[in-house]
């Protein structure tokens, strides 16, 4: 799937299957924020795109789903390497699937995140 955000940040999923996905990016200056550390809505992006792309290959053919809300946690600052995020699905329901997200940034755990997702066939006159 065409992902213009993702691309702009250099955000790569390396790996995804039916529940669970492993999304990338290097850590660059262009992504700081003004104290020098990668900024938090970066980080942010991964999870949520992370746990998108974990639940994408178990939807229904039509379906969707779209973000309804994210916790996220953050730990460490990050501000060099490789930024990682594993996300698995927890639960999931008919309309709405909860998931984990877990960033890492080389082997030291940065921040986790939890999301609710709606699962929805969209709507022509939204398409």
């Amino acid at each position: 799937m065409h992902h213009p955000y993702g691309d702009l940040i250099g955000l790569k999923i390396e790996a995804q299957e039916n529940g669970s996905s492993v999304c990338s990016l290097e850590a660059d200056e262009t992504l700081f924020n003004p104290h020098h550390v990668i900024h938090g809505g970066v980080i942010y992006s991964l999870a949520d795109t992370g746990m998108g792309a974990a639940l994408y290959p178990g939807l229904n053919e039509g379906e969707i789903c779209a973000t309804i809300e994210i916790k996220i946690n953050y730990y460490r600052p990050v501000k060099s390497g490789t930024i990682t995020c594993i996300s698995k699905i927890i639960n999931r329901g008919k309309s709405v699937a909860n998931l984990e997200a877990r960033i890492y940034n080389g082997s030291q755990l940065a921040a986790t995140a939890n999301g609710n997702f709606s699962i929805f066939k969209p709507s022509r006159k939204n398409h």
